[in-house]
């Protein structure tokens, strides 16, 4: 039986992916910080489950990841973990902003690296990357967060190409969702502007498109029209809304 390995998999989106994708047979992985959510999260899969409690700031147990599990045969890599941080970048408490890159930067490339050097070698493999509607801009009082999806979408559409280039069959897909329903806006302190998704729905959208080897993933129609206007709009403009919407929430905090 193929394994699939979730990390963000105790909550929202990772742990939505982590019960469709054991819905359709896969064994799971599931790796985040809280041991117990992941044990909730276990009690309803059916297939075998691993469970990996594991701070992903660290560097070191992303390696104890991938020698933990790789005798798995990890087919399916889903690098969902990461979190925000609110406010103005000049005055937001520089070891949160440290923590947040080690999260959603360095854990996401760190990973995808050792296990893509496995699935390039057997010449099969899935990965699904999530990143955000924010990679399509510039996100002024979440300048770091905003950067950070951008790395994430940036890289996984480059090294996906670079995969079809050498004739690999290992696909690289990247879920960019808007505001989802999900604990992240409780972690960065903030509220959304405009009505959320649910996690589910995102979660069914990001399995969908991997499967049919989508490269970009964008749930819902408001949200594929906003990064088709990213496109046209100029940046300045961009930036001038989001600090309006962005300082708009801080004043209600």
């Amino acid at each position: 039986m193929s394994t699939a390995l979730v990390t963000g998999a105790s909550s929202g989106i990772g742990r939505d992916i982590a019960l469709i994708l054991a819905k359709k047979g896969y064994d799971l992985v599931l790796v985040a910080r809280n041991k117990e959510a992941l044990r909730q999260v276990a009690k309803k899969i059916k297939t075998k489950v691993t469970i990996i409690s594991a701070d992903l700031s660290k560097r070191e147990n992303l390696y104890r990841i991938y020698e933990q599990t790789k005798g798995l045969d990890i087919e399916i890599l889903v690098n969902d973990a990461g979190f925000g941080v609110f406010g103005d970048f000049a005055f937001a408490k520089l070891s949160e902003l440290e923590n947040m890159i080690d999260v959603n930067i360095t854990a996401f490339h760190t990973l995808m690296h050792l296990f893509l050097h496995d699935m390039i070698k057997k010449d099969r493999g899935r990965i699904l990357n999530v990143s955000s509607l924010a990679a399509y801009s510039s996100g002024p009082m979440m300048a770091a967060y905003y950067a950070s999806k951008g790395y994430i979408y940036r890289l996984s559409t480059a090294v996906a190409y670079e995969l079809k280039a050498m004739g690999s069959h290992v696909t690289i897909s990247v879920l960019c969702p808007g505001p989802v329903n999900t604990d992240f806006n409780r972690r960065a302190g903030v509220k959304f502007s405009m009505k959320p998704l649910s996690s589910r729905y995102t979660a069914a959208c990001g399995v969908k498109g991997m499967f049919r080897q989508k490269l970009v993933i964008i749930p819902g129609i408001v949200n594929k029209l906003a990064a088709a206007a990213s496109r046209f709009a100029p940046l300045g403009l961009q930036m001038a809304v989001c600090h309006y919407i962005q300082h708009k929430k801080y004043m209600q905090k």
